[in-house]
């Protein structure tokens, strides 16, 4: 075909199908794109950074109380650390593929770790490395058939609550976690959700958990196992604040307490080491033969993996040369006194103040402060005089039927230019807010809860 004739043909082409030619928005595609458990993915932790930006667009400087990450909050990383991890960087299989699991080497270090505390007993083959528990999380749950649930906490982190309900097309199923009762689990509840929902195949448990910083006891975590037994369930367990934990308190692994149960636990060091950009987290399978069908999820996850090659090596490699290091323990001992230390100036600025649910906490670095019920109102506000900052809220608040926990974070955001994350985006029916324990500089840290303090009080008089 010579180009005129082409031309022509074109035209023509164009003149008898102008559809085709033609741009409409409203038009629906042919098939839906999205199932219908993608909107169940939110986090509202980085969701709200958004309307943060807005305010400092306005000159404002922001404080910021909605995500952990300790080297926003100035936790300096040990030069010994960084000499670790500046070595590798020397090194050129450094730059290379690990093993689709992750390095042979760190997986035996994490499994011999693991065996010395007694109870299951794993090896390196057990261990499945991720590009951070944010990836291991969304692995876990998607391929799960949407019928199978996994009940979880409430509040929960939202990456767990979201994933799950995105993979199952309907809203998360949980249990309680009770803040009076120093947010420790309503075991009837979950025992009766399990009991008479048979499409319910395993239990998450979070410990230390995120966000209310409890750290469970050892008869609450044989309670779950017992539960576990009973309804022949899987049990998954979100471990990476393990080592975070003070004023006295330890947490005790689900490995020292699961028999011969099958049970994934989740692992990394983001917050420990503390190195959150390195994104590397682990799965730690326990007792994968007890099950035909655990052992296929586990193997199924493992070829994810080769299908992705591998996780990024650097931090892999790091891990055994920091954490034998001889200045890990003193390093880990003295951060966790020092959150320890906030955790009791947060009790002293906020533990009275009439109007809220306050509970210390023992692990990680997170609180979480809910209002009592009742006393929150569509009509609250905090005074703001900067009228640009004001309509700045009052176009957030035009969201429909946010609420009414959301209308405090928005209000404190623009009066106070604290960012914090409503509890509500925790999948909890619960009102409230998380907070962490991060702040390095003590003034900081008391001004800013302070702060808070007396903005609670004004909204609520």
């Amino acid at each position: 075909m010579n180009f005129s004739n082409f031309t022509l043909f074109s035209s023509l082409f164009r003149f008898f199908t102008p559809e085709l030619f033609c741009i409409q928005p409203n038009k629906p595609m042919r098939q839906q794109l999205l199932r219908s458990g993608a909107e169940e993915l939110t986090y509202e932790i980085r969701g709200i950074v958004k309307k943060a930006r807005q305010v400092e667009a306005l000159g404002y400087s922001m404080t910021w109380e909605n995500i952990g990450d300790p080297i926003q909050k100035s936790n300096h990383v040990p030069e010994w650390m960084k000499e670790i991890i500046a070595d590798l960087m020397k090194d050129d299989k450094t730059y290379g593929y690990a093993d689709s699991k992750g390095m042979l080497e760190t997986r035996r270090f994490l499994a011999d770790l693991n065996n010395a505390r007694g109870g299951s007993q794993i090896t390196a083959e057990d261990i499945l490395f991720f590009n951070g528990l944010g990836d291991a999380i969304a692995k876990l749950y998607q391929f799960l058939i949407p019928t199978a649930r996994i009940i979880g906490p409430s509040p929960a982190y939202s990456t767990h609550s979201s994933a799950e309900a995105a993979h199952a097309n309907a809203a998360p199923i949980t249990y309680k976690l009770d803040p009076d009762n120093q947010w420790l689990p309503d075991m009837e509840d979950l025992y009766l959700k399990v009991r008479y929902n048979p499409s319910i195949v395993g239990i998450l448990i979070i410990n230390p958990d995120n966000p209310t910083g409890m750290v469970y006891p050892r008869e609450v975590l044989e309670a779950f196992v017992k539960i576990a037994e009973e309804f022949n369930l899987l049990l998954i367990t979100d471990e990476i604040y393990q080592n975070i934990t003070y004023n006295g308190i330890t947490a005790v692994p689900l490995a020292e307490v699961i028999g011969d149960r099958p049970a994934i636990s989740l692992k990394g060091i983001s917050k420990e080491f503390p190195w959150p950009g390195s994104r590397c987290g682990w799965m730690e399978f326990y007792n994968r033969e007890s099950s035909k069908e655990f052992s296929k999820l586990c193997q199924t996850l493992e070829n994810a993996k080769m299908i992705e090659v591998c996780s990024t090596i650097l931090p892999q490699l790091a891990i055994p040369k920091i954490m034998k290091h001889p200045a890990y323990f003193k390093y880990r001992e003295e951060a966790n006194a020092q959150i320890g230390k906030r955790s009791d100036w947060m009790r002293e600025i906020l533990g009275d103040i009439p109007g809220i649910k306050f509970n210390p906490t023992q692990g990680a670095f997170y609180n979480t402060i809910v209002f009592d019920e009742g006393v929150l109102k569509e009509d609250q506000f905090l005074p703001i005089e900067d009228e640009k900052l004001n309509g700045l809220l009052d176009s957030w608040l035009e969201e429909k039927n946010m609420p009414l926990d959301k209308r405090f974070v928005y209000n404190l955001l623009a009066a106070e230019q604290i960012c914090v994350v409503p509890i509500s985006s925790f999948c909890s029916d619960l009102r409230g807010f998380r907070v962490t324990l991060l702040e390095e500089n003590e003034e900081v840290f008391k001004s800013t809860f302070r702060r808070i303090g007396k903005a609670i009080e004004s909204y609520l008089k």
